[in-house]
C-alpha cells in the first residue's frame, strides 16, 4: 500500500454554544486521568480526592458568586434540574411557570411533573420586541405559582433573558426560582446571589470548554439531597483545569465578535437572522431563504468551518421554532479571532453559490431502440 500524504484543513470553530473547543491542558488532565483506570476503579477517585471533595467547589463557587459548599456536580444541566424538580411537592392548586426559551429536555421534567402532581403549566409571553413580558409576570404572580423557570441564555438564537429582574420580581413570593445557565457560564459573568434563584444549573461542555458528560449547579438550602449520578473522576479533573483555564482567560481583555458576526451574516444575500429580543449574547441564529441548514452545515464543515444546525424540537416552544424548519447556530467565545469570522463569511458564500447554481439541462433522451428490444425487455418483465 503507497503512503499517502493527508492534509489537514485547518479548522474554525463557531460552535462553542453546543460543544467547546478543549484547551489543550484540559485534553491532557481528561487523557491522564482515564489511562489510570488501568490501575483499578478506585484508584483515580483516591489520587484525586482533593480536587474532587474540595478544589473543583471552591472554584465552582468563585464562578456563580456563591460558597462552595453549596455547588453541586451533575453529569449535565438536564439531569441536575431533573432530580430536584421532579421531586417537588405540589399539587393540582399550584401553577409552574416556563418561557418560550425553554429547552426540551426540561420540558419533558416539566411536562412529568404536571401529569404527577395535576397542577398548571404556564408560558411567560414574549413582548413585541422577543422580550419576556415582565408586566405579564407582574400581573398574573401569586401565591400559587410555585415554580419558574428560565433560560439565562435562548440556545435558539442568543437572546439574553433578565434573570436578575425576575429573581427580584420573585423574592417576596413563595416560588422556587430555577436558573439555566447552560449557554451563559463560560461567557457571561453568573452570580447565582445576585440572580436570587434557588437552582442554578449548566453543562461544562459548552462555554467553559470542559469534557461531555460534565455539570453542575448552584442549590440552595432546603431543596434536599441529588438523587443524580456524579460525572466519572476522570471528567470532574478535567472539569476542575477547564474551570482554572476559563478563571485565567477572564483576566485577559478580548474583543466581543458577536457584532462582528452578525454584520457579516447581514450582508449575505438571503440569509434571515433569528434575532428575537433586543440583547443577545454568543449565539447567532440564521436560516436562508433556499439553502437548508443541512446543507449549509455539511458545507461549511467540507471547508473547515465548524457549526452546528439546530431543529425545531429541541426549543419547541420558540418563534423560531413554529415553521419547524431547521436553523443554522453559529456561536462565538473568547477564543475565536476576527480571521475566524472572515473564513467564516468566505466559506458561507462558496457554500450558497454551490448550493445555488442552476441545475444541470436534461439528458438528451435516447435513441430509440430497434424493433427487437421493447419486446425482449417485455419478456423480462413477465418472466419477473
Amino acid at each position: 500500500m503507497s503512503a499517502q500524504t493527508i492534509h489537514r484543513v485547518p479548522t474554525t470553530h463557531l460552535n462553542s454554544a453546543g460543544t467547546g473547543r478543549m484547551p489543550a491542558a484540559v485534553r491532557a488532565v481528561l487523557a491522564d486521568r482515564t489511562a489510570q483506570d488501568d490501575r483499578g476503579p478506585y484508584a483515580p477517585e483516591e489520587s484525586l480526592a482533593p480536587v474532587l471533595d474540595a478544589e473543583i467547589h471552591e472554584r465552582l463557587g468563585a464562578l456563580l458568586g456563591v460558597p462552595a459548599r453549596r455547588t453541586a456536580l451533575f453529569t449535565g444541566a438536564a439531569d441536575a434540574f431533573d432530580s430536584y424538580v421532579s421531586r417537588l411537592p405540589l399539587g393540582p392548586g399550584d401553577r409552574i411557570w416556563t418561557t418560550p426559551h425553554e429547552g426540551v429536555a426540561r420540558l419533558v421534567t416539566l411536562h412529568a411533573l404536571r401529569a404527577r402532581t395535576r397542577c398548571t403549566l404556564e408560558v411567560v409571553p414574549l413582548r413585541e420586541d422577543g422580550d419576556l413580558d415582565l408586566d405579564w409576570m407582574r400581573e398574573h404572580l401569586d401565591e400559587h405559582v410555585a415554580l419558574v423557570s428560565v433560560v439565562h441564555v435562548s440556545s435558539a438564537c442568543g437572546t439574553v433573558n433578565p434573570v436578575e429582574a425576575i429573581g427580584r420580581l420573585l423574592a417576596a413570593h413563595r416560588a422556587l426560582y430555577a436558573v439555566d445557565a447552560s449557554h451563559s457560564v463560560g461567557r457571561l459573568p453568573v452570580d447565582a446571589t445576585r440572580i436570587g434563584c434557588e437552582l442554578l444549573t449548566a453543562d461544562g461542555w459548552r462555554f467553559l470548554r470542559g469534557p461531555v458528560g460534565t455539570g453542575f449547579g448552584y442549590v440552595a438550602p432546603g431543596l434536599g439531597e441529588s438523587m443524580a449520578k456524579p460525572p466519572a473522576a476522570a471528567a470532574v479533573a478535567a472539569l476542575n483545569e477547564a474551570l482554572a483555564v476559563h478563571a485565567a482567560d477572564t483576566s485577559l481583555p478580548y474583543e466581543d465578535l458577536l457584532p462582528l458576526l452578525r454584520d457579516a451574516l447581514g450582508r449575505l444575500p438571503g440569509i434571515r437572522l433569528l434575532a428575537p429580543g433586543r440583547k443577545q449574547s454568543g449565539i447567532v441564529g440564521f436560516r436562508h431563504e433556499e439553502v437548508p441548514a443541512a446543507l449549509i452545515r455539511r458545507g461549511l464543515a467540507r471547508r473547515g468551518v465548524v457549526v452546528r444546525k439546530s431543529v425545531a424540537q429541541e426549543t419547541p416552544l420558540h418563534p423560531a421554532s413554529r415553521t419547524g424548519t431547521t436553523a443554522v447556530e453559529a456561536s462565538v467565545h473568547h477564543d475565536n479571532t476576527p480571521a475566524d469570522i472572515d473564513r467564516f463569511t468566505l466559506a458561507l458564500g462558496e457554500v450558497l453559490r454551490e448550493e445555488r447554481r442552476p441545475a444541470a439541462a436534461p439528458a438528451a433522451a435516447p435513441a430509440p431502440a430497434s424493433a427487437s428490444r421493447p419486446v425482449r425487455a417485455l419478456a423480462l418483465v413477465e418472466s419477473a
